[in-house]
């Protein structure tokens, strides 16, 4: 037997201290150190599987269950890979149990077993949200479980074609001393499902708190474990949900899925563009319309701007979905490179609907938004932009730039301000105005 000696491991950062102490040394959080008992004998000890050429191995296509959620199989790469491990994670309340139950729902109607573990809450409490979405069949089994080793006879007594577990923090192993939740008995848990799904080609989808930071509980533990990491984003009071892939071995980690929080659960959001824009007013000064890219799916979002006389000694400064440093960053090359005194002005910044921006494109749609609000003249109407803006004033070329603009026309827009270097090869039917400097583009507000 293997004897490992105690020792206390954070659970914020998970680093690891021979003694207990108040302060972690690693991420400065206080009394976050819990005790690591010694690891009783288990079968992770145990020789696995013998080596093998590479040329004698056998390997067939993968095979993926669909969910019958285009927007989650998408991300997914297609579906989800038989014996996969699948994490997803985000803050309290986004709907990832309702998002989980609506797939598990929907893979039992086509007769496939589907075992729902919830050690959160009570099958009544499921079975309420279950009606609520509809959903009713003789093939997916509840399990109000925290126990690993009941939830595995439960497991080897069903056979199911998926297991679904919420949460991984609440499940634990008796053979550790550990509360559920900590560090050692969400990794040993994480392990075994693993063993149990590759051995088995069971899939299992895990649901992961977050932290206050808002990276996932456990702490990067899970992720190094699991095949794949997805997190469900979006703002309690906005109706719409992203589901961002950050890890995954069987599929791009460049796709993003779209969904509307409905009564009914959740509703598949296939152009988010025309969400986005189907309340916005024409003829508004301080307002742009930009194509970004999240993921690898082009959308249309309504930047607006709010430029005011400041009454007070210190001028605010205010950005939502707009990182600050950056708006902070356009305001002095408006100052320096375009002649506006902001010094003693307030500026908001808005992009409608509560999405994140953060790619370097809407500098320029930015800019341009911020002079119109300063000058109190609107933008054209079916006009869009894009560019990066450099400290110098100079318009930088962006990526994908013909998917974006490919975006814009379908939506019905008519012009396109974009950096002169992405305007060579490009043979689109809108009208393509390039521009190498701030001042250029500026000459468009009118």
């Amino acid at each position: 037997m293997i004897k490992l000696k105690n020792n206390f491991v954070c659970q914020e950062c998970g680093a690891i201290f021979v003694k207990w102490q108040g302060k972690c040394s690693e991420c400065n959080a206080w009394n976050s150190l819990q005790e690591n008992l010694a690891l009783p004998k288990n079968d992770f000890f145990q020789k696995q599987a013998a080596s093998q050429l590479i040329s004698e191995i056998f390997c067939q296509t993968e095979e993926r269950l669909t969910t019958f959620l285009k927007e989650f199989d998408r991300v997914l790469g297609g579906g989800i890979v038989k014996g996969s491990l699948i994490l997803i994670g985000g803050i309290p309340g986004i709907g990832k149990s309702t998002l989980l139950l609506d797939i598990a729902g929907n893979i039992s109607k086509n007769s496939k077993r589907v075992l729902y573990v919830s050690g959160e809450e009570s099958l009544e409490q499921i079975k309420l949200r279950a009606i609520r979405l509809s959903i009713n069949n003789n093939f997916l089994y509840l399990l109000s479980e925290t126990n690993l080793n009941f939830i595995e006879e439960e497991i080897e007594k069903i056979k199911p074609d998926l297991v679904v577990i919420d949460s991984i923090q609440t499940i634990f192993h008796p053979d550790f001393n550990n509360t559920p939740g900590s560090v050692s008995q969400v990794r040993e848990c994480t392990l075994k499902l693993m063993r149990l799904g590759k051995n088995s080609g069971l899939p299992i989808l895990l649901v992961g708190h977050v932290t206050k930071d808002g990276a996932l509980a456990g702490p990067k533990v899970l992720e190094h474990i699991v095949d794949t990491v997805l997190y469900f984003e979006g703002e309690n009071l906005q109706q719409f949900r992203i589901l961002r892939s950050m890890k995954n071995r069987f599929g791009s980690t460049n796709e993003i899925g779209i969904f509307e929080m409905c009564e009914s659960g959740l509703k598949e959001i296939f152009n988010l563009s025309q969400f986005f824009l189907e309340d916005r007013k024409i003829k508004v000064p301080g307002s742009v319309i930009i194509p970004v890219i999240e993921g690898s799916k082009p959308i249309l979002i309504e930047l607006q701007t709010l430029v005011a006389r400041s009454f007070y000694g210190m001028p605010t400064r205010r950005s939502s979905g707009v990182e600050i440093n950056r708006l902070n960053l356009i305001l002095a090359v408006l100052e320096k490179r375009g002649n506006f005194n902001l010094g003693n002005c307030d500026v908001f910044t808005n992009i409608v609907g509560g999405i994140q921006v953060d790619e370097p494109a809407i500098d320029l749609g930015l800019a341009l938004a911020l002079a119109s609000g300063i000058k109190d003249k609107p933008l054209n109407q079916d006009m869009v932009v894009l560019g990066e803006l450099g400290l110098g004033g100079e318009v930088r070329a962006i990526t994908q730039i013909e998917k974006r603009i490919k975006e814009a026309q379908k939506l019905g827009f008519k012009k396109c301000i974009l950096p002169k270097s992405n305007f060579i090869n490009l043979n689109l039917e809108i009208e393509l105005i390039p521009v190498t400097t701030l001042k250029e583009a500026l000459e468009w507000i009118k």
